[in-house]
């Protein structure tokens, strides 16, 4: 299939004007019909362009048919600017297989290789995606943390600037997510003190001047989901994320594409988790799932609006 038959677009146009507006454009990551009618509601609620991120563990959970029947059922239109991206793809066959089913835009992760390994798997992904018009993100630096069996690593390594413009040139990738503190999961800082190393986030993008930069690991962990899933039977203690001040300082500098995972879980289970311990009698899903898209839906809206910045920003053309 071609992503264009499910009216995607890939990301090229998106970013350019991301990087010209200084905002960033949302990456979502879903994992079934619920988590994709809220990011979907949100997106359209706030006229922003998005990215529907699926990692390989989730595809495999919902399956490639209906995940690709969702899309289908979703009568998305080029208009609205929306992207399928793989995230985290974890060799050249995995890209190259969303590739082939429709996604309109994948992440070759060879973070964790060596530095010319990680160039010669990123190559051959941007060869092969280049030639269907797919959108290609790779990684250089290492991000802690574990989100699923894809995204997971004890150690973290800060992006080297002077790496960056080899690397670009070298694969021919379209944006580059990069390690300046973040990390995966809902655990991304020790301390209230600890802050993103903007000076080198400040030497990459001058490295790289109007080059795409993603940031993964950039969850909020807002404290009253957290507060909510411990309320209600939840242990989440010591959970911190990044500060929206730190964020939006980061779409200033290149930064324009934002990951947002764990902020979407937490949304889900804190209203799943409040609605079943205050109305112990339902048993209806319909019930307690649609309290959990209303707070996913929320929790996206704040994001796009007071983080990305990206609300009403479906432009005709970049």
């Amino acid at each position: 299939m071609k992503y264009t038959d499910f009216g995607l677009v890939n990301t090229h146009n998106m970013f350019l004007s991301a990087l010209r507006g200084h905002y960033a454009i949302p990456a979502f990551n879903f994992y079934n019909m619920e988590t994709l009618n809220a990011i979907l509601s949100a997106a359209r609620t706030t006229h922003s362009p998005i990215i529907l991120a699926v990692s390989e563990s989730a595809m495999k959970y919902m399956g490639e048919d209906m995940l690709l029947g969702m899309i289908r059922g979703a009568h998305i239109t080029p208009k609205e600017q929306i992207a399928l991206h793989l995230d985290h793809g974890g060799s050249v066959d995995a890209c190259i297989h969303a590739i082939n089913l429709g996604f309109s835009s994948v992440m070759i992760d060879a973070s964790k290789l060596s530095y010319q390994d990680n160039i010669q798997l990123t190559r051959q992904v941007v060869e092969y995606a280049h030639k269907h018009n797919v959108s290609v993100e790779a990684e250089l630096g290492i991000l802690s943390g574990i989100e699923d069996e894809n995204t997971k690593s004890t150690k973290s390594q800060y992006t080297n600037p002077s790496d960056v413009i080899d690397f670009v040139n070298a694969t021919g990738t379209d944006s580059l997510a990069i390690a300046i503190g973040t990390s995966h999961g809902a655990y991304k800082r020790k301390s209230e003190n600890e802050e993103l190393r903007f000076d080198i986030l400040d030497e990459i993008a001058k490295q790289l001047p109007n080059f795409p930069l993603v940031l993964h690991g950039a969850s909020q962990i807002p404290e009253q989901l957290v507060q909510t899933i411990n309320k209600f039977g939840g242990a989440m203690s010591n959970a911190l994320g990044i500060t929206p001040q730190q964020l939006r300082h980061a779409t200033q500098k290149n930064i324009c594409k934002i990951n947002v995972d764990s902020d979407l879980r937490l949304a889900m289970t804190a209203a799943v988790r409040q609605s079943l311990a205050t109305t112990p009698t339902n048993f209806n899903p319909r019930e307690y799932l649609g309290d959990g898209i209303k707070e996913m839906t929320a929790v996206c809206i704040n994001e796009i609006k007071n983080i990305m910045g990206s609300d009403n920003k479906l432009h005709p053309c970049a």
